[in-house]
């Protein structure tokens, strides 16, 4: 299934989702050495990576559920979607439970309990990027239907030529897997 929303011929959503899983993980990360006894600007750093995380979780969200409306009800495909983006929010929710806390706080940074908060977060945050990692990998979900090892770039027009030895994509003639199955499929 391909995805719904694209910019120069690639999807949005995984374009997106880096940011926020970065800024995530190292907000949790810079509150443990703060927590620990490291350098007082690591709270109020993290404070930072963590409102830039929630700015693009939202985003990625948004992305995310162009192509969650498109997946055909009554898949697998559709129950892993579902599964992924509900952890997703429930990311967002913790994360942003920690972040009203924090800016309504003397000190930017966490305490405790909000790390602990941040750990849930984090341990959810890493379960739904397996779910995702299977929704590409394993289900194909945003994946071009012309996709495979001798594919032309995505900035060429369609049926443009991939230059010298290219096989012009599936059902060409001439070159090694022109025709045959895409990657997954046949299994």
């Amino acid at each position: 299934m391909e995805s719904r929303l694209k910019v120069l011929g690639h999807p949005v959503h995984p374009m997106l989702v880096m940011f926020p899983v970065a800024l995530l993980v190292t907000t949790v990360l810079f509150d443990v050495v703060d927590v620990v006894g490291g350098p007082d600007f690591l709270g109020e750093v993290a404070y930072w990576n963590l409102s830039v995380g929630l700015v693009g979780g939202l985003l990625a969200a948004a992305a995310g559920s162009f192509d969650l409306l498109a997946i055909p009800s009554g898949t697998r495909a559709k129950r892993v979607a579902l599964t992924h983006a509900a952890a997703n929010v429930a990311v967002i929710l913790l994360f942003a439970a920690v972040w009203v806390v924090r800016l309504n706080a003397d000190s930017r940074a966490a305490g405790g309990a909000l790390l602990a908060i941040e750990v849930v977060g984090l341990a959810i945050l890493a379960i739904s990027a397996w779910l995702g990692g299977e929704l590409v990998d394993r289900l194909g979900v945003g994946v071009d239907r012309d996709a495979h090892l001798d594919a032309p770039s995505s900035l060429r027009p369609a049926g443009a030529s991939g230059g010298p030895g290219s096989t012009g994509g599936p059902g060409a003639t001439g070159g090694p897997g022109a025709g045959g199955p895409r990657t997954g499929e046949g299994r």
